[in-house]
């Protein structure tokens, strides 16, 4: 474990590390909120060692609410996917895994082409990063979100939205079918709040690289028995 540095320390002003962790994002947060786990919290636990500090976790069920906690001054450092419309409230690493976003849907006829058209529904989780991506592309369908895109759905949209493995599994359980290809790369970062020196991105940045080059990250998705594309940049 390598020591992190003095500037790197401003990244917990408080004394301690506040990380806020993702529940709604099975492939990067797993068990509870009394007792997370996952690549997330292996990170966060890391960093808090090389800092030398005590890690506090606090736990929410959507990326919404990762971004409110860093942007209203409640944590030092999250989880979210890279997306133009954060990047007013957050600062960005490197990615540490890509995942996909992929639609599945009820209706054998529909192909991807087909997806963008008006009279399709398209149902996702409010403020997910499949939500923004989707928002700034989509130029024919309607949006439906909620805080669950699966009940979304099943209030009569045509498609769902989501991350590649929870959405496979609901199809599978459901009779649905995934549409290929993906959508969308969903590059997934730490982020820390705007007011952070962006010379303080630059420098987790570094941490993020020597994770995943170490093997660090790679051996956290398997123990969680999770699958995710390590970038290699």
């Amino acid at each position: 474990m390598t020591s992190a540095s003095d500037s790197l320390r401003r990244l917990c002003p408080t004394g301690s590390l506040r990380a806020v962790i993702n529940l709604g994002n099975p492939v990067l947060a797993q068990g509870t909120s009394e007792a997370p786990t996952g690549v997330t919290v292996d990170i966060a636990r890391e960093l808090a060692a090389r800092l030398g500090v005590e890690l506090e976790l606090t736990t929410v069920t959507a990326a919404r609410h990762s971004y409110a906690a860093l942007v209203e001054g409640r944590a030092d450092l999250g989880f979210l996917a890279i997306e133009p419309a954060r990047e007013e409230g957050v600062r960005f690493t490197a990615p540490y895994v890509e995942i996909e976003g992929v639609f599945a849907t009820g209706d054998t006829d529909l192909t991807m082409t087909d997806v963008d058209r008006e009279s399709i529904e398209i149902a996702v989780r409010s403020g997910s990063a499949y939500d923004l991506y989707l928002t700034r592309t989509i130029q024919h369908a309607t949006i439906l979100r909620g805080d669950e895109a699966e009940e979304v759905y099943e209030g009569g949209a045509d498609v769902l939205a989501g991350v590649r493995q929870p959405v496979t599994t609901y199809a599978q359980d459901n009779g649905l079918t995934v549409l290929e290809p993906a959508f969308q790369t969903i590059r997934q970062a730490v982020a820390i709040p705007r007011d952070r020196p962006e010379s303080l991105a630059s420098e987790l940045t570094v941490v993020v690289e020597e994770l995943k080059s170490s093997g660090f990250v790679a051996a956290g998705l398997e123990r969680a028995g999770q699958v995710a594309t390590l970038p290699q940049d």
